[in-house]
């Protein structure tokens, strides 16, 4: 599940007019968009996903910004070497025009297209219909404590949701698609989507497992993400993945009112581009409306052979130009290469820009590892800490250390099983798998497993692979995944993180050091952790700076996802903007690691050199020297070297060190000058440290370098505010909202300015705007009440107390006020 973007702030106990500033963009490539936290709770089923977050600083009406901190002026060092300037970013060549869908390949490659027809990929979704349902549409009803929701199919072949609640206009959803279909051995599930006014395709809140056969709900977004933990913590139900039952509310299904797009973007909580094929999902400025484009909900061949409309008009001409068949084979792509077509969808990766397409380089438009800086999907080895997908792959040493690609067990087209040479098994516990590489352990298993040859204590899988449950779904329903670490089942250590290992689920009546003295009897002294894995840890309750690089900083140690996220916590816990001086060994890892190859290693000891010693003219001459060096690479480094200092700049502003944060997006500017969502960043730290007029101009350059950022103009309107320049706030949130109709914010602040005012009627028809297109933004829901009890609607008034109820049960200006109203 990607990230949220949607706004909530906590009613409190009184209903007069708040004002919220909100921060803006993670998007590095086009600065639209506002921050959403890619959190456990909002990744529970697919990750986008997107690592942005919103702050929003909430503020009585005529106040000023609330300050994290107080400033401390900073004394510019001397730069005498200034950072080359970006290299122009080509224009892909790729268009959505050139994807011709599955059934062009059907003639040519009958074999191939018959096996992704009957595969997982090939009924990975599309329309619905009696044979791409597993949940029944017979109008059976799905209850809730408060809420009655009716799956049923019409007489003309469509199906729908229909939503009745007592004392609420009935609500109904129809299904334009249907994603899965219960295929996963290890959970299934099947979800449903919507194609909504405003042109997003969102998924419906109503989920169905086939193993259970029951409805579920995602409970881990109640109140949203955006919510402190406490507050969390006393109103929410979050226990993941729930089955739905008359005891539950419909406001706790998180996902509730739809919420979640088809497609990545900063506008809506989203599952990327992966439920589907070529997928496309933009903001429309000329219409006002986002425009979402695709081939299919199905995963077809384009998706991982990129666009096809050249090689079926080659074929149609007998390829006249010899070896040019209008494609890249894939036979012949390096083990890299070969797992980034399935890292396009089998990963947690954060967008760097957008409109990525089949075809383009992923490293461009995504990282694979950046969610590792900040939000932590991944333990210290590699195993699921939240929910997460096969790109721990990269932490295996069939990986690290021999060749071992997707497609070496899983067939592409069928996606059976199979060995290295390509030769078919007989499923996923055949051993075949894994006795090519690892010959030795043939002649005689059971010497190797000390199990019965025939038992599953003998499968290779079955204790370098085990089926894990995704820590955040909960347990409920049952979405395991094999662990793709592929690691050595070592008891102790896996107790030590909170982890069943392989031993324990078979043998759950012996404790961890039972069968860790068990393992040691059998095998003696096991492999060692990777240098950098061991080191992570064993850093996590290290202080001091000289041990923890020691234990982190390995240039040598060739563990790219290990060695990112030792550095993204050695940057968090250790270093400051324009630190006095930097040890020469750490100066020196540093710098070794920033020649890395891998883009994201290299970006985050670039971003960690430039924070520390940005000031610093050696410091300086070696970045603008890395940065002359990078070639093509440019905009893929830059953009992440931007994101990793943006993450600083949050850490720091998290704890209220709002100079530092300043530092960090300062720094961010050097790299990409005038990159808008830095500049936002700059605008919010001045306004959290009261200096109002430098947000301002901060906010106004970076809707210089992008108007198109609704979010950013509701940004300037807060600050105008509280300022006390009113009418130009009203201009600012009114441009808004002719940017984007769909901005609940711009609309909410329009409604207080006009509640201040006494001008009611016209403070209806904006709150009434804002929940609309926001119906979890609790306070406009609450001022909407108000509103309506001061032009003489207390049944309106009713109603609208009542939905602050239902997302936000503890408010107590709304159970106040629906007494009174009721009395």
């Amino acid at each position: 599940m990607g990230s949220a973007c949607y706004f909530w702030e906590k009613g409190g106990g009184s209903a007069r007019p708040v004002v919220l500033g909100i921060a803006h963009s993670r998007d590095l490539g086009e600065g639209r968009g506002v921050r959403s936290k890619n959190s456990a709770a909002s990744k529970v089923r697919h990750t986008l996903p997107l690592r942005d977050r919103v702050r929003a600083a909430i503020l009585g009406a005529g106040t000023v910004l609330l300050g994290f901190g107080i400033w401390m002026a900073r004394t510019a060092g001397a730069q005498t070497v200034e950072l080359p300037p970006p290299r122009p970013d080509p224009a892909s060549e790729i268009e959505f025009e050139d994807f011709v869908g599955a059934p062009a390949c059907a003639d040519c490659h009958r074999g191939q297209f018959q096996a992704w027809t009957e595969s997982a990929h090939g009924r990975a979704g599309g329309p619905p219909g009696p044979e791409a349902l597993i949940a029944a549409f017979d109008g059976t009803p799905i209850r809730f404590r408060d809420a009655i929701v009716m799956p049923w199919a019409s007489e003309t072949g469509e199906y729908r949701f229909t939503v009745q609640r007592v004392g609420r206009p009935e609500v109904v959803f129809r299904v334009d698609g249907v994603i899965g279909g219960g295929h996963m051995v290890g959970g299934g599930t099947q979800g449903f989507v919507s194609r909504f006014p405003d042109g997003t395709v969102r998924f419906l809140p109503f989920d169905f497992v086939r193993r259970e056969g029951v409805w579920f709900c995602n409970t881990a977004n109640i109140l949203g993400w955006w919510t402190t933990e406490a507050d969390r913590s006393e109103t929410r139900l979050d226990a993941g993945w729930v089955p739905i039952t008359d005891e539950m509310r419909l406001a706790d299904c998180g996902d509730w009112p739809p919420i979640r797009a088809l497609g990545t973007t900063t506008g809506f909580q989203n599952c990327q581009d992966c439920h589907g094929s070529q997928i496309l999902l933009r903001f429309n400025p000329e219409s006002r409306s986002y425009d979402t484009r695709l081939t299919s909900l199905a995963i077809n061949c384009e998706s991982c052979h990129g666009p096809g409309r050249r090689h079926v008009q080659l074929a149609e001409q007998d390829f006249p130009g010899g070896g040019d068949i209008g494609l890249r084979s894939l036979v012949v792509i390096g083990k890299d290469e070969s797992l980034e077509l399935c890292f396009r969808c089998h990963a947690v990766k954060q967008p760097i820009k957008f409109g990525f397409l089949p075809g383009m380089r992923l490293e461009d438009y995504y990282s694979l590892k950046a969610p590792l800086w900040s939000d932590e999907p991944l333990r210290p080895d590699g195993r699921i800490r939240t929910f997460a997908y096969q790109l721990n792959h990269l932490y295996s040493d069939c990986y690290l250390n021999g060749s071992m690609t997707c497609v070496d067990c899983h067939a592409p087209h069928g996606l059976g099983y199979r060995d290295i040479w390509g030769q078919p098994l007989e499923g996923r516990f055949d051993d075949g798998q894994c006795l090519d590489c690892h010959p030795s352990k043939a002649g005689d298993i059971e010497s190797h497993t000390h199990h019965p040859a025939a038992s599953p204590g003998s499968s290779c899988v079955a204790c370098h692979m085990p089926y894990r449950q995704h820590p955040t779904v909960g347990d409920a329903i049952r979405f395991s995944r094999a662990d793709h670490t592929i690691p050595i089942p070592r008891p102790a250590a896996e107790d030590s993180l909170g982890i069943r290992s392989a031993c324990q689920l078979c043998h759950a009546q012996d404790t961890a050091t039972e069968l860790q003295a068990a393992v040691r009897t059998w095998y003696g002294e096991l492999k060692p952790f990777n240098t950098v894995v061991r080191g992570l840890l064993d850093a996590q309750q290290v202080a001091d700076p000289e041990r923890a690089r020691e234990l982190l900083l390995h240039s040598e140690a060739r563990h790219p996802m290990a060695q990112a996220q030792a550095l993204g916590l050695f940057v968090r816990r250790f270093l400051r903007p324009d630190m006095p001086a930097l040890d020469p060994a750490t100066n020196e890892d540093l710098r070794r690691l920033a020649e890395d190859p891998d883009l994201d290693v290299m970006a985050m000891a670039l971003a960690a050199l430039h924070l520390a010693r940005g000031q610093d003219p050696g410091t300086r001459a070696f970045l603008a020297q890395r940065l002359r060096d990078l070639d093509e690479r440019d905009a893929a480094v830059r953009g992440r070297w931007v994101l990793a200092l943006r993450l600083a700049g949050d850490t720091y502003l998290e704890r209220g060190e709002v100079s530092g944060a300043t530092a960090a997006y300062e720094r961010s500017l050097e790299v990409i000058p005038e990159h808008p969502g830095a500049l936002t960043d700059l605008g919010l730290a001045s306004g959290y440290a009261q200096r109002l007029e430098e947000a301002l101009e901060y906010y106004d350059r970076s809707l210089e370098a992008d108007p198109d950022q609704a979010q950013v103009l509701v940004n300037r309107g807060v600050t105008l505010e509280n300022l006390g320049r009113a009418e130009e706030a009203i201009a600012s949130y009114s441009l808004a909202v002719q940017r984007n109709p769909g901005e609940a914010l711009a609309h909410f602040n329009l409604g207080n300015v006009h509640f201040v005012r006494g001008e009611y009627a016209q403070a209806v028809e904006s709150y009434r705007q804002a929940v609309i297109h926001s119906p979890r933004l609790v306070n406009a829901h609450l001022m909407l009440a108000q509103s309506f009890i001061l032009v003489g609607q207390p049944d309106s008034a009713v109603v609208s107390a009542r939905n602050v109820l239902e997302f936000d049960p503890g408010n107590d200006a709304a159970q106040r006020m629906l007494a009174d109203l009721l009395r």
